[in-house]
């Protein structure tokens, strides 16, 4: 099933542990649900599942090959620029975080990673790889995502996961679709053998950013 196929499925057909939730809105800091997550996260024990950052203006995904930069949708000028104003708020609100972060091979997803935290606090690895470009291997890494989501954190860190939204849209449900999960937000999750989406945060947002056509 490809990418579009899967969005347009009704949400009874998505069974996932937030399969009966409302649809999320994103939030930011300075509104009372920003807030409240972003306190919720200085305490730690949760995973925050990062989007790849802004991919506006690039070229779709032609290769479906992990290797080729100039065959795939890789960030944009303003979403290397986004990127590090990610790492930098998440230091500026006092966001703990656990080293290193895991990241899918993607470029998109690893250049945002590494543009946030620096190439060597990162670790790239295929359970979070894009779901075009996991051809006979979809299975294998929903469940890497699913395991990343659910094993406990420690206290006093936050899990960050930098990967693709259509992955999580499969493992967490319909919440996070639509317009739900914008380029270079957070999925905020506890954790647990039926994990929650507990909000979507944005902490460096671009003006008409968010989405690409593809």
């Amino acid at each position: 099933m490809n990418r579009r196929a899967l969005l347009a499925l009704s949400p009874a057909l998505l069974l996932a542990p937030t399969a009966a939730a409302e649809a999320l809105r994103p939030t930011r800091p300075g509104t009372p649900e920003g807030d409240a997550l972003v306190a919720r996260l200085r305490q730690g024990g949760l995973v925050m599942f990062l989007r790849h950052a802004d991919t506006r203006g690039e070229p779709c995904d032609r290769s479906f090959r992990v290797g080729d930069r100039a065959g795939q949708r890789n960030i944009s000028p303003a979403g290397r620029d986004q990127s590090a104003a990610i790492g930098r708020r998440l230091a500026e609100l006092g966001i703990p975080v656990e080293f290193p972060v895991p990241a899918g091979p993607v470029f998109r997803a690893r250049d945002t990673a590494e543009a946030a935290f620096g190439a060597a606090r990162v670790r790239v690895t295929d359970e979070l790889l894009a779901d075009d470009f996991a051809h006979g291997r979809l299975e294998e890494v929903l469940a890497g995502h699913r395991r990343l989501l659910s094993a406990p954190v420690a206290p006093g860190v936050n899990r960050v996961l930098v990967g693709h939204r259509t992955p999580l849209i499969m493992v967490a449900g319909p919440a996070v679709g639509g317009r739900a999960f914008p380029e270079g937000a957070f999925a905020v999750v506890e954790p647990g053998g039926s994990f929650r989406v507990l909000g979507i945060l944005e902490l460096a947002p671009l003006p008409g950013g968010g989405f690409h056509g593809c």
